[in-house]
């Protein structure tokens, strides 16, 4: 399967918002995390991000499908980390490590160290991925709510 990222744009912004419900849905019926949630936030706060000299979003896509996305901070200073905040893909898409290869690809195009991320700790195959990736947990946890915590990466 060929995976590439293909860079978003403002205009870009109301399908972002439909795949980010879509792929977030599920987590956020499970884990009512209503503030925290990227399925929960709405189109504005993407338009905004996409006008981020520092934020980059891109489709993932497989095989030329849109099948999830991925936003990266890169504020390109020394000593700040590039950030994956968020990256879904979509249900159907899931189980076939598009995300890994998504990774990758956003490494080869801001380099392959200083990054940080978080995930739901209760969502052990995001951990699994993450780790499988050269991501080490940080030790820095934050309880969301009773049923979530979540859990702090680098690499």
């Amino acid at each position: 399967m060929n995976v590439e990222l293909i860079r978003a744009s403002l205009a870009d912004a109301k399908i972002l918002h439909r795949m980010q419900k879509e792929a977030f849905h599920e987590l956020l019926e499970t884990y009512q995390d209503y503030e925290t949630n990227p399925g929960n936030e709405p189109e504005e706060k993407i338009a905004a991000r996409l006008k981020q000299d520092f934020t980059y979003y891109y489709f993932i896509c497989a095989d030329g499908q849109r099948c999830g996305a991925v936003r990266i901070v890169d504020k390109k200073t020394e000593g700040t980390k590039k950030r994956i905040s968020p990256i879904f893909i979509l249900p159907d898409f899931q189980g076939r490590g598009i995300a890994q290869k998504a990774i990758r690809l956003c490494e080869d195009l801001h380099g392959s160290t200083g990054w940080a991320l978080d995930t739901i700790m209760q969502e052990q195959k995001n951990c699994w991925l993450y780790e499988k990736m050269g991501y080490k947990k940080t030790g820095k946890t934050r309880v969301i709510n009773d049923k979530m915590t979540l859990i702090f990466y680098e690499k």
